[in-house]
C-alpha cells in the first residue's frame, strides 16, 4: 500500500447525504471497516423531526434484509407486501383483462417487500448512527446542519468544502441534492409525464397486496399502508401525460370516480383521497458510479420513473457492495473498479427495464396496448419466467 492508498482501518470516508442509502452505508462502514474515519454530512439540522416525513417508500425483500442486518428495520411501522397484482386496463385483443399475480408463498419467501414512510425508515437509521458516533467520537463524525458547498477531486482523494475544507480518501454522494443536479448525466430523457402522489382510503382492500395498473395514460399503483381512521389505506402513484393532464382540473370526488374506473375491481372501492402532489417524471442517469475517488449512489447516480419502484433499492445495494469490497483490503481504487463491474449488470438492467416501460406509454403505435397485454398474459402463464422476474425485483440482477 502507498501513503495515498490506505488500509481499510486508515481510510478517511465522507458520506454526503443522510438519507436511507447514505446512513446505511455509514453504519455499515463503521462496523465493517474498524478504525476507518467516517464522516456524515447533511444540510438537515440534527434536531429536525425527520420521523414525520410522510413520503412513501417501497422496499424490496433484499433491501429489508439488508436493513435487518443493520438492526434498523422498523418492522412495526412497515406494511409487508406478500402479493403483487399487475394488470392492464382494456381494451386489448384478449377476451379478459391480462394480469400477473406474484405471491411470496410461491417464491418460498415470507414477503416480497414492504411499504413505509420515509420518516419511519430514516429516523431509526439516524438514531443508530448518532449513537454509534457518540461511542467512537475519535473516528466517527456527524456534520448535520452543514451543507457541502463543493467537492474538489484530488489525485488520490477528495476535498470536501463544508465551511471548513477537509481532505478525504473517498467521498460517497448519496440521496441526490445539489451534486446530483450539477453532475453530468449521460442519460437524460423527459417522459412528459406527471406523477400524482398521495393516499386513498379503500374499502375492501386485500391485505398486504400491491397493485399496478397499466392504462392508456400511463401506469398507476396502489401500495398498502397501515390502516387509517377510515380503515384500509394505500399510497397512490398515478402517472398521466403532462401535456394533456386528465387529473389536474378534477376535484376530489371526480378523482375518486376516475380511480375506481381505472383500477382493477379486485382492489375494492376507493372512498377517500388525500390532497395530491404532482411530480414531473424523467430519466437522469450517470454513465458510471465512480469518478476518481467520488462515488455516487441512489438519486445522485440515477433518478428513475416510479413504474418499477427500484430507485432506493438500487442505492442500498450499491452501498452494501461498496463497503464489502472496501473491507477486503485490496485498496480503494481496486475496490472502486470492482464495484463498477459488479454493479453494472444490476444497475443497467434496472435502468433499461424502467426506461422501456416508461417510454412505452408515450408511444402512439397501433396494437401496442394489445402487445403489452399479451406479454402480461404470457408472463402469467410461464411460471419460471414469472419467478425469475420476481427474484430480480426482490434482489436485483445477480
Amino acid at each position: 500500500m502507498t501513503r495515498t492508498d490506505p488500509t481499510p482501518s486508515a481510510l478517511r470516508l465522507a458520506v454526503v447525504g443522510a438519507g436511507p442509502a447514505g446512513l446505511a452505508l455509514a453504519l455499515l462502514a463503521s462496523r465493517q471497516l474498524p478504525g476507518a474515519h467516517v464522516a456524515v454530512f447533511d444540510a438537515r439540522p440534527v434536531d429536525a423531526d425527520i420521523g414525520r416525513d410522510p413520503r412513501t417508500l417501497a422496499l424490496s425483500l433484499g433491501s429489508v434484509q439488508l436493513l435487518q442486518r443493520l438492526g434498523c428495520w422498523p418492522a412495526a411501522s412497515a406494511r409487508p407486501i406478500r402479493r403483487v397484482h399487475v394488470s392492464q386496463q382494456q381494451p386489448t385483443l384478449l377476451p379478459r383483462e391480462p394480469e400477473v399475480l406474484i405471491n411470496a408463498a410461491d417464491e418460498g419467501v415470507p414477503l416480497l417487500g414492504a411499504v413505509l414512510s420515509y420518516g419511519s425508515l430514516v429516523a431509526p437509521l439516524q438514531q443508530a448512527w448518532l449513537e454509534t458516533a457518540a461511542r467512537e467520537p475519535q473516528r466517527l463524525a456527524t456534520h448535520f446542519g452543514q451543507r457541502v458547498a463543493a467537492l474538489k477531486p484530488l489525485e488520490q482523494g477528495v476535498e470536501i468544502d463544508a465551511g471548513i475544507v477537509e481532505r478525504y480518501d473517498l467521498a460517497v454522494v448519496a440521496e441526490g441534492g445539489v451534486f446530483a443536479e450539477q453532475a453530468r448525466k449521460s442519460l437524460a430523457h423527459d417522459y412528459r409525464q406527471t406523477a400524482w402522489v398521495g393516499q386513498v382510503d379503500v374499502e375492501g382492500l386485500p391485505a398486504d397486496t400491491a397493485f399496478e395498473r397499466f392504462t392508456s395514460h400511463g401506469p398507476a399503483a396502489l401500495l398498502p399502508l397501515p390502516d387509517g381512521p377510515q380503515g384500509p389505506r394505500a399510497a397512490l402513484v398515478w402517472c398521466v401525460p403532462s401535456d394533456d393532464d386528465p387529473v389536474r382540473e378534477l376535484d376530489d370526488r371526480q378523482r375518486i370516480a376516475v380511480l375506481n374506473h381505472v383500477f382493477h375491481p379486485s382492489i375494492g372501492r376507493i372512498t377517500g383521497i388525500s390532497p395530491l402532489k404532482a411530480f414531473a417524471l424523467g430519466l437522469n442517469a450517470e454513465a458510471t458510479l465512480v469518478r476518481g475517488r467520488t462515488v455516487r449512489i441512489g438519486n445522485a447516480a440515477q433518478t428513475l420513473h416510479p413504474v418499477a419502484g427500484q430507485g432506493l433499492n438500487l442505492g442500498l445495494r450499491d452501498a452494501f457492495e461498496l463497503v464489502r469490497l472496501l473491507a477486503q483490503g485490496s485498496g480503494i481504487d481496486a475496490a472502486l473498479r470492482r464495484m463498477e463491474r459488479r454493479r453494472a449488470p444490476d444497475r443497467w438492467a434496472t435502468i433499461a427495464t424502467t426506461d422501456f416501460l416508461a417510454r412505452s406509454f408515450t408511444w402512439q403505435l397501433p396494437g401496442l396496448a394489445a402487445a403489452r397485454g399479451l406479454g402480461l398474459a404470457a408472463l402469467q402463464a410461464l411460471g419460471p419466467a414469472k419467478s425469475m422476474l420476481a427474484r430480480q425485483m426482490m434482489f436485483g440482477r445477480r
